[in-house]
């Protein structure tokens, strides 16, 4: 979190005057920068035999032992008897410049502490680990009979990761039992333990490998991309493509040309579930699979890929937005696809867009950067039109698929009874693809069962004890669950508030329920349901994706999860239930989300040789953003969308930064937020206009109230510093939090 004091201090540590040795002797004093949450340079003596600078180190903090990196020459500005020594220097590659200098840059623009950065690429465990072998476990041939549950568990978690090696304390953490039940199976022969050397370097990628035969449109795009590759600058290439025309395949061809020039490529993907199907296509273009860096990733294998990145040991990496804060040691070319996409933004912790940053860190590292989406955001799109990115557009899909014909159904038009949501339109389309042997895909934006449990007795909804906030209900697992805090319940058989049995009714569709009713009017049919919370891994999510895409399921119920770049080639209808959703509420990006998700979504359908169909639910089929959407009109839908936003001044033709102060009461949050709004001198010199403090649209969250402020600026406001000003005088208590959101995409 940042506090008024976390920004001062990293603004000052940033500002501090070091010279910059390459080497330092034994005793010498050396300013460490270490990954716990303080604001400040510590200074130790240089171990003996020495370190460099950017070296990783241990050092004593306290009676603990925390890693830190060498930063600069220490000052000795206090009783230097009292300086402790580093105590080792950790058996990894240094700290670059190019990293170091991205991560003072990104503490900068999104005022975080530098110590919170540096823990952003440090996470992996085990990094000072010395260079050794390990024993690992992997499945043996040899069947074997009546297997407990605790053993079934750990050679299901295997199987589940495609065979990985897995070290003791990560098998039995993972299938949740002791070790000795692991060390049991190898007793038997259900395992085998390996000794395998730590953190090998990974299969070389072939570049000279011939990708798939290209369009000429999809020709001309690598061209031009390939002569952007070539220049000795940084630059940026927006790659608009409407959804199927090919553009994974083209960005390949740039990632091949950075590969065969010897260096490194990152390709970041917004959702784990799309690694999958990447990472096949990836494999067949260079002859081996790349790295990959998400959450799905055993730990053994982030610090592989870690210290590999940092030694030159990997070519290319596939993963999520925390990918982009590894130590590369040569990287050429950065990827960002689906670029629009929400989940790059990280909205806990350290607050930073991912697309944004890949922009900074590749102006940085003199690496080329490609942003590729079929709806980019409207801030890449104003860049493409100004000239300020390089724009390529690809406006027909490959081969003989072509875009869906999109079509509106009005809802106020259709008779349907109060707990059912598939119009007499859209049933009877797909039952048409039922019988062609088709797929049809069911897309509702909302998890769980319903969103509303409430008591028809006393009228009273069911929400969180932490938050203010009404309880989802998840019938799949018989669970009343929060989406603000994550706690869950057991479904109540009587009214919390009256204690009335069997008086609770639920209100609304989810995707579970979305998934009833279509099973109720299909019953001979598979119906496929695909949410990110019904699964318990993200290897199980990607198995059932693929299965979907090789033809299980005739109807497939999904969230947003669905819309991401997945092909389904049998699919051939889409039907959106309920497209006014994200039309609703006074967010400044809900046009622009709307039409994304909802273009993005119906791309699925026709994807191959069959036709496709699209067919939109909405209560208001003459909104413009629907009427853009029937029509195909991007160009004329993001035109008008700049126009709104340039005449209101909002992003990207300004800036906005948003403050959130939480506290166990109200009061407390309030009072900070007044004294805020009363000393804003600093930010109306630089034009900026404060808003609220109001309280947050979800007040309460794990029990804490949230009060929320918005700045407002022009784009060329010097708003960083003008916020360090303001906030540098504030005494925050201790029990208050407050913290900055620069470029916010959440208002909540």
């Amino acid at each position: 979190m940042y506090s008024k004091t976390c920004a001062w201090k990293t603004r000052k540590i940033q500002k501090r005057p070091f010279k910059l040795k390459e080497f330092f002797d034994q005793g010498d004093l050396i300013s460490v920068l270490t990954t716990q949450p303080i604001d400040r340079f510590l200074d130790y003596k240089a171990p003996e035999g020495g370190c460099f600078l950017g070296a990783f180190v241990e050092v004593p903090l306290g009676p603990r032992k925390v890693m830190g990196v060498v930063w600069g020459e220490g000052t000795g500005d206090f009783d230097e008897s009292k300086i402790r020594s580093v105590l080792r220097v950790l058996d990894v590659a240094p700290l670059r410049d190019e990293l170091k200098s991205f991560l003072q840059k990104a503490a900068d623009y999104t005022l975080t502490p530098l110590s919170s950065m540096l823990r952003l690429a440090t996470r992996a465990p085990g990094l000072g680990d010395p260079p050794s072998m390990r024993v690992v476990y992997q499945l043996a041939d040899k069947p074997v009979d009546k297997l407990t549950d605790a053993r079934r568990r750990v050679l299901d978690v295997i199987r589940e990761y495609g065979g990985a090696p897995f070290t003791l304390k990560e098998l039995a953490d993972l299938a949740g039992v002791s070790t000795s039940v692991v060390k049991g199976l190898a007793k038997i022969g259900a395992l085998v333990e390996i000794q395998t050397p730590k953190d090998m370097p990974f299969m070389t990628l072939d570049p000279t490998l011939r990708g798939k035969r290209l369009t000429d449109a999809q020709s001309k795009a690598r061209d031009i991309l390939l002569t952007q590759m070539k220049s000795a600058t940084f630059n940026t290439t927006l790659l608009r493509g409407v959804t199927g025309s090919g553009k994974t395949e083209v960005y390949l061809e740039a990632v091949a040309n950075c590969l065969a020039a010897g260096q490194q490529a990152l390709v970041l993907l917004p959702e784990i579930a799309l690694t999958s199907e990447f990472i096949l296509r990836v494999e067949d273009r260079f002859g081996a699979k790349p790295a990959e860096w998400h959450s799905g990733v055993t730990m053994t294998e982030r610090r592989r890929t870690w210290k590999m990145a940092a030694q030159g040991g990997l070519q290319l990496v596939v993963g999520a937005r925390s990918s982009l804060f590894l130590p590369f040691r040569s990287l050429g070319l950065i990827v960002v696809d689906e670029e629009h996409d929400s989940s790059y933004k990280q909205e806990d912790g350290v607050l930073y867009n991912a697309r944004d940053m890949a922009v900074l860190r590749a102006s940085i590292a003199g690496a080329k950067i490609i942003l590729s989406s079929a709806t980019p955001s409207l801030e890449s799109w104003s860049n493409g039109q100004s000239g300020k990115y390089t724009k390529i557009e690809l406006t027909e899909r490959v081969g003989v698929a072509r875009m869906p014909q999109l079509s509106a159904i009005d809802m106020r038009a259709q008779s349907l009874p109060s707990n059912r949501w598939i119009s007499s339109v859209l049933e009877d389309a797909i039952a048409e693809r039922i019988t062609k042997g088709e797929q049809s895909l069911l897309f509702l934006n909302r998890r769980g069962y319903a969103p509303i449990t409430l008591c028809r007795a006393c009228g009273g909804q069911i929400g969180c004890q932490n938050c203010d906030a009404r309880l989802v209900e998840h019938r799949f697992q018989k669970r009343l669950m929060c989406h603000q805090c994550g706690d869950s319940w057991p479904i109540p058989e009587a009214c919390p508030s009256c204690g009335k049995a069997d008086s609770l009714a639920v209100v609304g569709p989810g995707v579970e329920r979305l998934a009833e009713e279509a099973k109720s009017l299909f019953p001979a049919v598979n119906v496929v349901t695909l949410s990110s919370d019904m699964f318990s891994s993200s290897r199980a999510m990607k198995q059932q994706i693929q299965s979907v895409a090789a033809g299980e399921g005739e109807i497939i119920v999904g969230t947003q999860l669905v819309a991401k770049g997945h092909n389904f080639p049998n699919l051939t209808l889409v039907g959106v239930i309920d497209t006014d959703i994200g039309l609703q509420g006074s967010d400044l990006r809900a046009a622009e989300r709307t039409f994304q998700l909802v273009r993005q979504v119906a791309g699925r359908a026709g994807r191959v040789e069959k036709p496709g169909l699209a067919l939109i639910q909405t209560h208001q089929p003459d909104h413009p953003v629907i009427k853009a959407i029937l029509s195909g009109d991007d160009i004329g839908f993001w035109t008008a969308e700049a126009a709104a936003r340039q005449l209101a001044g909002a992003p990207p033709f300004g800036r906005l930064a948003g403050i959130l102060i939480t506290a166990s009461n109200a009061e407390d949050a309030f009072r900070v937020g007044n004294e805020l709004a009363r000393h804003g001198a600093p930010l109306l010199q630089i034009g900026a206009k404060i808003y609220g403090p109001a309280v947050a649209p979800i007040a309460r969250v794990r029990g804490r109230y949230r009060v929320r402020m918005l700045i407002k600026a022009e784009k060329s406001a010097p708003l960083q510093k003008a916020i360090q000003e303001w906030l540098r005088p504030l005494k925050v208590p201790s029990d208050v939090r407050l913290s900055v959101d620069i470029d916010p995409q959440s208002f909540l």
